[in-house]
């Protein structure tokens, strides 16, 4: 029997189909891997559509060296200033216009965006594989200028050039920046004699992005504090942010540059953890900042917790780092670690910021308003 149309529902159907600004599902925007310039392939993941948060620039995850991989959130207010630290770790790196660079895994582009890539006049590919025998194939046909990739993995996928005796017939490259796991020292003699290239050392986070080159800063919010890991070591701490990661720094230098102070290739990771605990910051609702710092540990992993007594309507942002676990005598033997803005606390702000823009936005899902 044919169903009955009631004419409601006739009229209803023609007002969403006609009128509605809630977008159908093919209706959607995309974001792609194209999109964020990382479309290559890696022998470690599936390529899934997700539905991505408006608030979200786009997401991007940890690289896994140490512990399973975490999605990471990177938001609209941070995406600007990731991408000028980009470029001047580019530029450091001896990077310009009109070079060719070829990335061994494609989600290291996440850590600069394209933005700083494409501002630069900077072109880029990936390997055809994931795997040691298309980084020969495509060095040979691609003749980058500049490669991004682990050092380990160059090295291993040289020295089978070596035993294949097909080192005489590969390009020479400008630049090689290490980035993605501590440097492999070994390698930095395998890549100078092969493929003639200056040798770079590039430590950075998903997280965060680029921190350090060749032991030097490559960012204005970066600050070390005391760790318990070993003489010598500092951790990195990111615009308020620990980073779990301490190294030494001496006056020795770094191997690849004498004035470089931070030895990135000897990272230990920081026990116990630091939290973060806010002391002053410039908003005037306790609330605000507290809903800041569950964000914070939602997209970044990284536990941020308000005081009560947290002074508000503060010219700056003041941050105190605590371990997770307060050692014996900690509080007797050791000053409070204070990171204090507008500068070292950069990153932090700008996820405070992207919490209140995210606060001013009416919501757009009517299946996620609440009440009437």
């Amino acid at each position: 029997m044919e169903k009955k149309i009631n004419p409601f529902f006739e009229e209803l159907k023609d007002s969403v189909e006609t009128f509605s600004t809630v977008p159908s599902f093919d209706e959607m925007k995309r974001r792609t891997l194209a999109d964020k310039g990382i479309n290559g392939p890696t022998a470690a993941h599936v390529v899934e559509e997700v539905h991505t948060p408006l608030n979200y620039a786009y997401i991007t995850f940890t690289t896994g060296t140490t512990a399973w991989q975490n999605i990471v959130g990177i938001t609209p207010n941070e995406k600007e200033y990731r991408k000028e630290v980009g470029k001047n770790a580019l530029r450091m790196a001896g990077v310009k216009e009109g070079h060719k660079a070829m990335f061994c895994y494609p989600p290291l582009l996440n850590a600069i965006t394209r933005g700083a890539l494409e501002e630069l006049g900077v072109t880029w590919t990936f390997l055809t594989k994931s795997s040691r025998d298309s980084f020969l194939m495509d060095l040979y046909f691609k003749e980058p200028t500049v490669i991004f990739g682990e050092s380990s993995f160059l090295k291993c996928a040289l020295n089978d050039a070596i035993r294949l005796n097909l080192v005489d017939d590969l390009p020479k490259v400008d630049i090689v920046n290490c980035i993605g796991t501590p440097l492999d020292l070994e390698a930095v003699d395998t890549i100078r004699e092969i493929l003639g290239a200056r040798v770079n050392d590039i430590y950075g986070t998903q997280e965060f992005g680029w921190i350090t080159m060749n032991g030097k800063p490559v960012r204005e919010d970066i600050a070390f504090v005391r760790s318990d890991v070993g003489q010598e070591f500092k951790e990195a701490v990111v615009g308020g942010l620990p980073t779990g990661d301490s190294f030494p720094v001496v006056d020795s230098g770094h191997v690849l540059d004498k004035d470089g102070k931070i030895i990135t290739y000897m990272r230990k990771r920081t026990q116990p953890d630091y939290e973060i605990y806010v002391r002053e910051t410039t908003l005037s609702a306790f609330q605000t900042i507290e809903r800041a710092c569950r964000s914070i540990l939602r997209i970044k992993s990284k536990v941020a917790k308000v005081t009560e007594d947290v002074v508000l309507n503060s010219d700056r942002t003041v941050l105190e780092l605590k371990p997770s676990i307060i050692p014996k005598g900690y509080e007797e033997n050791n000053e409070p670690i204070l990171i204090e803005g507008p500068t070292k606390t950069k990153m932090f702000d700008l996820l405070v910021q992207a919490q209140l823009d995210y606060q001013t936005l009416s919501v757009t899902d009517p299946c996620w308003i609440k009440g009437r």
